[in-house]
């Protein structure tokens, strides 16, 4: 059984990932490469905004109809969505695409919704990091698929044929999907919930032990980091590397060290107190990006000595966000755990949008920040914001199991 459910929470994951590497991955190298502004490039971040607001609907996934409905209905929104993105280009019908971006984000959050609230209902106290290890890899590899792998042979497939490959993707998904079967309702899932009055929900989610303390973990960890993460791979392409290096580095290799990450911190997480091993994680990567900052001051690509340094930051950096991430969340479902049954995916939910609302913000701002003040001018900003999240951790709540607390 438990075999099982990894297997499925890995294939919806997945799935889940693919809008966010196209968006994360593919379209900012590719949108420089046709001359768009890094401010431009940035504010396509905003189109990530329904996830900012998943928390609206998300009280009705979880009260009204079925899990499986709700997966079945967003997974096949996202195929009719790749299927209008093959009949558009960037460089003509950019509003267009913007548009179908945002439904494409809108539907991925409802998918998420309802993946979470059966991982929250199904995993264990002592499955949490192995569940959310398989939530990440599983995610970061459609991410990869999806980003950077189409990002290396973009020059060989034309942009049509990219998203009716994706549609297909998503077909193959619906029907394994099919075979989900439907969470058991319980007594106290029937219980009935005032779903309709935001201050009552409200109200009963920030009575659960330690909602405060992790939404603002959740809106400050990734700060700094996900600064450089945005604007390092556009600092390398304007100084020597080309777009197929970057996505091999940046996007392939860089992937793979992050799902090692990842995988880690399953391994790591039934064993050692996870607010001790994330904050010397945030000293490491606190290191990392002061030494990105010290590349920007001397980077000249015809060295190669260069050219391997950055690449050797890169890689560290998805490799200790691989880490931090799995650890994340899996205190976001620790913390969700303490809820009450009928309100665990609005209350997780709405860690979940606070953490997305935490990296695309300053995400959105990043490429304004370099075009107004410069590259190492951002990057030390980047450095003090990672440094929040480093003095958060050093109160943290209880939140951990008994013989994890030491």
């Amino acid at each position: 059984m438990a075999s099982f459910k990894l297997k499925l929470f890995g294939l919806l994951y997945f799935v889940q990932g693919i809008p966010y590497g196209l968006q994360s991955n593919l379209l900012p190298i590719y949108l420089r490469t046709i001359g768009l502004s890094f401010t431009k490039i940035s504010l396509t971040k905003l189109l990530y905004f329904p996830w900012l607001l998943k928390i609206l609907w998300a009280p009705f996934v979880d009260q009204y109809g079925t899990k499986q409905k709700w997966l079945l209905s967003s997974m096949f929104g996202l195929f009719l969505c790749c299927l209008v993105m093959s009949r558009l280009h960037p460089k003509t019908d950019f509003s267009a695409m913007s548009f179908v971006l945002v439904m494409m984000n809108f539907f991925a959050s409802v998918q998420d919704i309802a993946v979470d609230s059966m991982a929250v209902r199904l995993l264990s106290n002592e499955e949490v990091g192995y569940g959310n290890t398989i939530q990440v890899v599983g995610y970061k590899t459609g991410s990869l698929v999806a980003g950077a792998g189409f990002l290396t042979v973009m020059d060989h497939i034309s942009w049509d044929m990219l998203f009716i490959v994706i549609s297909v993707i998503y077909v193959v998904a619906i029907i394994c999907a099919c075979f989900t079967p439907e969470l058991p309702r319980t007594s106290e899932s029937e219980a009935t919930l005032p779903v309709l009055n935001p201050r009552k929900i409200f109200k009963e989610i920030f009575r659960v032990p330690g909602t405060i303390w992790t939404l603002i973990y959740v809106v400050i960890y990734k700060l700094g980091e996900q600064g450089s993460v945005s604007m390092f791979p556009l600092f390398l392409l304007e100084h020597g590397f080309s777009a197929s290096e970057l996505g091999f580095w940046n996007g392939i290799v860089a992937m793979m060290f992050s799902i090692c990450g990842s995988c880690l911190g399953g391994i790591i997480l039934p064993k050692y107190n996870a607010f001790s091993v994330i904050l010397v994680l945030f000293l490491l990567r606190a290191a990392n990006l002061s030494f990105q900052t010290l590349l920007l001051f001397m980077f000249q690509s015809e060295y190669l000595i260069m050219k391997g340094a950055a690449v050797l930051s890169i890689i560290l950096q998805h490799f200790l966000s691989g880490l931090i991430t799995t650890l994340t969340f899996s205190i976001m479902m620790l913390c969700t755990q303490k809820a009450q049954e009928r309100i665990q995916a609005t209350h997780y939910t709405l860690l979940a949008s606070f953490e997305v609302l935490g990296k695309l913000t300053f995400s959105a701002i990043a490429g304004l920040l370099v075009d107004r003040i410069g590259f190492t001018s951002s990057f030390c900003i980047f450095i003090l914001l990672s440094c929040l999240a480093i003095f958060h951790v050093l109160k943290p709540v209880d939140l951990l199991p008994e013989q994890k607390r030491e």
